[in-house]
Formats: structure tokens, sequence, C-alpha cells
């Protein structure tokens, strides 16, 4: 199974790392992607990340592409003709798409996943209202749609990433070793 975390100027640190981390740790095959015509990404927080590739790369062979929240990473996301023409076409080939924190409002810019149960920051969540079922959850799963609260929440969003990703017993040995099984 192979991930691409899509990296916009601005990204929330946790939220794209955070899946990197468990993910790879759970043997999938997780890329960044810098959605600039640069590697180099600064964080909402000033951290630089060097992506593994730019989004004029083939990412198209991914089981799963995920979309970091942050400020103003997100809103970058749902600038780019290039990521919301991706997120149609993983949508349209059945592919999971995950968002987390404001992230879920590039779904909404794509026109995917409408009526779908979804949680976001609550910064966006009057936003989202209407064309999705908010819940106000951590994690939310609707069928190949996967989205999260928040930072704060970025752990509990990359096990269940996991664990569409990955044989559910790997997810448990890396649960135990994280201490939280």
């Amino acid at each position: 199974m192979k991930a691409y975390i899509l990296l916009a100027e601005g990204f929330e640190t946790i939220e794209a790392l955070t899946p990197l981390d468990i993910l790879r740790r759970c043997g999938v095959d997780t890329r960044t992607v810098s959605i600039s015509d640069s590697l180099d990404v600064v964080s909402s927080h000033g951290l630089i990340v060097k992506a593994d590739h730019l989004l004029s790369d083939d990412i198209t062979d991914g089981d799963m592409v995920i979309l970091p929240g942050g400020f103003p990473g997100y809103v970058n996301l749902g600038e780019s003709q290039q990521v919301l023409d991706l997120v149609r076409s993983y949508d349209d080939a059945g592919k999971y798409v995950a968002a987390i924190c404001g992230a879920p409002t590039v779904l909404r810019a794509a026109g995917v996943g409408i009526g779908k149960k979804i949680t976001c920051h609550s910064s966006v969540s009057d936003e989202m209202a209407g064309e999705y079922i908010c819940t106000c959850g951590d994690v939310e799963r609707d069928g190949n749609f996967i989205t999260g609260k928040g930072a704060g929440l970025s752990l509990p969003f990359a096990l269940s990433l996991a664990e569409v990703l990955s044989p559910i017993e790997t997810v448990q040995k890396v649960r135990q070793g994280l201490q939280i099984a």
C-alpha cells in the first residue's frame, strides 16, 4: 500500500508528520509531496521539511492521499487546482481521501464526499455544515473518506489511516510499541 501526504506552505507539523510516522511504522510506503515548485516546505511553526516529491510528479499510484490542516496550509491546498484535481481523481477511483483540521474544506472545494459523515476543526465546521454531516467527533470514516478534528487528535487519526492500509495485527503491534494498546 502507498500513501501520499500533501504539504503546502503553512501545514500543521503534527498533522503531517504523525501520519507519516505511524504509516511507515505499519509498513505503508508513505511519501510527502510539496504542492509548490520546491521540495522544501515550511510548516505553520517554521519547521522546514524536505518533501519526497513535487505535485508535478505522477502520484496517482497511491491508495490514499492525506491532507493536513494548519493555517494557511489548508487554504493553500484548497486554492491549488492540481490538488483539487488529484483529490477528485482519488475519489473517482474509490481510493482513500483523508483530511484533518481545516483540510476537510479541500474536499468541499473539490466537490467530493458530499453528504458524507465528516469531522473538522470547529473554525471551519459552519462552512462544512449543510453539504456534509458534521459530527464534531474525533475521527470519522465514511466510505473512502477519513477525517480528523484537529492537531490534538493526530495520533488517533493516523492510527485510523493505518487500520485501512495495514493488517490489523500490524497496527496492534505498533499500538503496543507506543504503549497505547
